[in-house]
């Protein structure tokens, strides 16, 4: 089980959010978590927020679609409904992020790093208002095992859209006010749940570039022993570079990924 307090701890050019990674491919979701209530509203309130969130709040009230990927959600509605949770929480070293490591035998996208999430389920309610707020803590909370009356969202990203997959998906941000253990529900779906430090992810030292074997390159991070690559490895490089916490890293070091990524 991993607490957060006690984990230890370019401007956009053609740099899209990757087209190679989506939540919930396997189709999963589990029953609804106890917290996950039909018709409960999930709200949004920027109050209490610690002062060093004060980058992040501003990126995602400024962030333009356009300045996250070039594949934005189709204009006839089409595409499959998701949701992930981008959850900040304060650990032995500071400000850090949850994410979670897929299982091994998962069909797709095996062994990857992720933002808890997967696509909406009916109960969530209305894509267009409150739906993926509710299945970001629904999701986050069955494979995590998190406690949603301990979150705060604070925030809401533009909608994007993962070609590949269909996947139309909304990065919701929070912050862990009240933390809770957390760890691994179903084995079967996911290998671990563990907190990276924010100043490992702005560690120069630990910042490459995936090379995809179609020519798509993107931003990834070796933290945790473990490649965080793909959607959510775009999702924190954006966040990290409209919230000013970019730090100058070594664009040209490379890891090269196979055709089953």
């Amino acid at each position: 089980m991993t607490h957060a307090s006690d984990t230890h701890s370019r401007h956009m050019e053609t740099h899209d959010i990757d087209r190679y990674d989506e939540p919930g491919t396997d189709g999963t979701h589990g029953e609804p978590g106890a917290h996950a209530t039909p018709g409960a509203p999930a709200l949004v309130t920027k109050d209490g927020l610690p002062t060093w969130l004060d980058p992040v709040v501003h990126a995602v009230e400024t962030v333009e679609p356009l300045q996250l990927s070039r594949f934005l959600p189709p204009a006839d509605g089409a595409g499959r409904q998701s949701a992930v949770l981008v959850l900040f929480g304060e650990g032995a070293r500071g400000p850090e992020l949850l994410l979670m490591e897929r299982a091994s035998s998962l069909r797709s996208h095996a062994g990857q790093p992720s933002f808890p999430g997967g696509a909406l389920d009916p109960e969530d309610g209305d894509p267009k208002a409150d739906g993926p707020l509710r299945a970001a803590l629904r999701e986050a909370e069955e494979e995590t095992g998190l406690d949603p009356g301990g979150v705060q969202l604070f925030g809401v990203l533009p909608k994007l859209y993962i070609p590949v997959s269909g996947f139309v998906v909304t990065p919701v941000l929070g912050w862990w006010r009240e933390p809770t253990p957390v760890g691994v529900v179903d084995p079967a779906e996911t290998a671990r749940v563990f907190t990276v430090p924010v100043a490992d992810l702005t560690d120069p030292a630990h910042r490459a570039t995936t090379v995809h074997p179609s020519g798509h390159r993107g931003p990834a991070f070796l933290v945790e022993s473990a490649l965080v690559w793909g959607f959510t490895a775009g999702i924190i490089d954006r966040l990290l570079h409209f919230a000013g916490w970019e730090l100058p890293w070594d664009r040209e070091k490379q890891v090269p990924l196979d055709w089953r990524a």
